[in-house]
C-alpha cells in the first residue's frame, strides 16, 4: 500500500509547486484547505513522481483526490487503484474539474462519472464583488449604506499584534449562533477555523477585520489560489448588525482581489440556507465537481 501520512507545515513549498502545474480553481486545489481540513476528513497525502496523492476517510468511506502535478495522469490513478485493491476498497476520486471528466471517461472507458452539485464552488468576478453594481446588487449596497451610517467603524488588516481577537470574535460569534454545539458541520468548520488562525502567518493568509466602537464584529481570510483566482476561506460577522457582512466582504475584496479576475467563495456543502446567501450575489459561474468509480 501507498505510505500516505499526515499534511506538515513544511509540505507547503513542494505541494504548492504541485497544485500550481494544474492552475485549478477549485477549493481542494488549495494547500491550507489540505491542511486545515486535515483532522475533520482525515486526509492524508503522498508523492507519486509529481504527483500529489491525497486520500481521506477511512474504511469503505475512503475517497482519493484525482491526482495533481504533471505526467502520466493514467499512471497515477493506476498507482492509487492498486493501494485501493490492497485495502480491499473501490477506488473513488473526488474533486474532479469538468475539464478533466472527458479525459477520464476515455482513460477508464468503465468508470462511473456523477456530478457532485453540494460541491460546487461559487466563483464571482471580482470587480462585481468590489463595485456591487448593477440592479440586482442593489439590495447589498442598501446594506452596505446602512452600515456606513453606523458612527465608529473601521477596517484593519489582520496582524500578530489583532489576530488574538478574531479567535475571541469566533467565540462569541458561536455564542450568538446558539448552534456552534448543535451542528456536527459547523463544529468541523470551527475546528478548521481554528487550525487557519493558529497557523495564520506560516500558511501566508492574508485577512481584515471591522471594528465598531473598537471591537471586532466581523473578520475574513483568504488568500490567491491560482493565476486568476482569490479564495475566501473564513468570513465571520454578527448577523445582528446590518450591511456586516456586506462590508467585510467589500472591503476585503477591495484589497486582496482587484489585480485579479474571480473569487471563489468555495461551497455550500449543500446547505440550502447557505446556497440562497451564495446565489444572492450572482456567481459569474459555478466551478462544478465531479466524482468517479474508477473501474
Amino acid at each position: 500500500m501507498i505510505e500516505f501520512r499526515n499534511i506538515k507545515l513544511s509540505d507547503k513549498p513542494w505541494i504548492d509547486e504541485l497544485l500550481s502545474y494544474n492552475d485549478f480553481r477549485g477549493a481542494e486545489f488549495c494547500f491550507t484547505n489540505l491542511f486545515i481540513w486535515e483532522s475533520v476528513f482525515s486526509s492524508k497525502i503522498a508523492r507519486y513522481k509529481d504527483f500529489l496523492l491525497l486520500k481521506s476517510g477511512v474504511g469503505d468511506n475512503t475517497k482519493y483526490l484525482i491526482p495533481v502535478g504533471r505526467g502520466d495522469l493514467k499512471e497515477a490513478i493506476d498507482f492509487l487503484q492498486q493501494d485501493a485493491v490492497e485495502r480491499g476498497i473501490p477506488l473513488k476520486l473526488i474533486g474532479i474539474p469538468k475539464e478533466k471528466t472527458e479525459e477520464i471517461s476515455i482513460l477508464f472507458p468503465n468508470s462511473s462519472i456523477q456530478e457532485e452539485r453540494n460541491s460546487f464552488d461559487y466563483i464571482y468576478e471580482s470587480e462585481k464583488m468590489i463595485t456591487l453594481s448593477g440592479k440586482k446588487l442593489q439590495p447589498k449596497r442598501n446594506h452596505l449604506a446602512r452600515f456606513k451610517e453606523l458612527p465608529g467603524w473601521s477596517y484593519e488588516e489582520i496582524s500578530r499584534d489583532n489576530i488574538s481577537e478574531c479567535v475571541e470574535f469566533n467565540k462569541l460569534w458561536c455564542k450568538e449562533t446558539g448552534i456552534c454545539g448543535e451542528d456536527p458541520s459547523l463544529e468541523s468548520e470551527m475546528c478548521a477555523v481554528g487550525n487557519a488562525l493558529a497557523n495564520y502567518f506560516e500558511l501566508g493568509l492574508k485577512g481584515g477585520l471591522l471594528r465598531l466602537d473598537g471591537k471586532v464584529v466581523a473578520y475574513t481570510v483568504g488568500e490567491k489560489i491560482n493565476s486568476d483566482t482569490v479564495i475566501i476561506h473564513i468570513e465571520k460577522a454578527f448577523t445582528g448588525i446590518r450591511g456586516c457582512y456586506q462590508m467585510i466582504n467589500r472591503e476585503f475584496a477591495e484589497r486582496i482581489a482587484a489585480d485579479v479576475k474571480y473569487i471563489n467563495r468555495e461551497d455550500d456543502a449543500g446547505d440550502l440556507g447557505l446556497r440562497q446567501a451564495k446565489m444572492s450575489y450572482y456567481p459569474v459561474f459555478l466551478q462544478e465537481k465531479y466524482s468517479a468509480l474508477i473501474k
